[in-house]
């Protein structure tokens, strides 16, 4: 289970499970990269969207890794609230102090409404269907596979 909890799949595959192990980590990984190929870096974030995030997190370290990287290197430190935020439009960010700085463009900017909420549900969703890969790898189906029935016309 500390397998699949570190990268999605592994579980499987330390248990000698390639196949479905592989399989598995591509579904979840999958519609995590796929739900931010549609809503970009912005869907992942633990400060503004904290519920979605706790299912996001269920990915492992690399939704962890992802949002530090949204929070440290994509954001900006708003200079009168000091608080993180995303840059507004014609806003910069000072790759030293990663201040708000007039001029330039956003590191990243905000995807907008469905577009947003589709890429965050994705993320979402993945770190759901890891939970059950990962109870999945922990705790084995007991049931020994079927073998598969002679075909009665085959048998005289």
């Amino acid at each position: 289970m500390l397998a699949a909890l570190v990268v999605p799949g592994l579980g499987h595959v330390v248990a000698g499970e390639h196949i479905r192990g592989v399989l598995a980590g591509a579904g979840v990984l999958g519609l995590f990269f796929g739900g931010m190929f549609i809503g970009g870096i912005d869907v992942v974030d633990s400060r503004e969207d904290a519920v979605w995030f706790y299912g996001q997190a269920l990915v492992g370290p690399i939704a962890l890794g992802v949002d530090w990287a949204h929070q440290n290197k994509f954001k900006v430190i708003d200079p009168v609230t000091k608080q993180v935020r995303s840059a507004n439009p014609n806003e910069g960010r000072d790759p030293i102090s990663g201040k708000a700085v007039a001029g330039g463009t956003p590191p990243n900017e905000k995807s907008l409404s469905k577009v947003n909420e589709l890429g965050t549900l994705f993320g979402t969703v993945a770190g759901m269907l890891n939970l059950v890969v990962v109870l999945d790898a922990g705790f084995p189906s007991r049931d020994k596979p079927r073998k598969p029935k002679a075909d009665a016309g085959a048998t005289a």
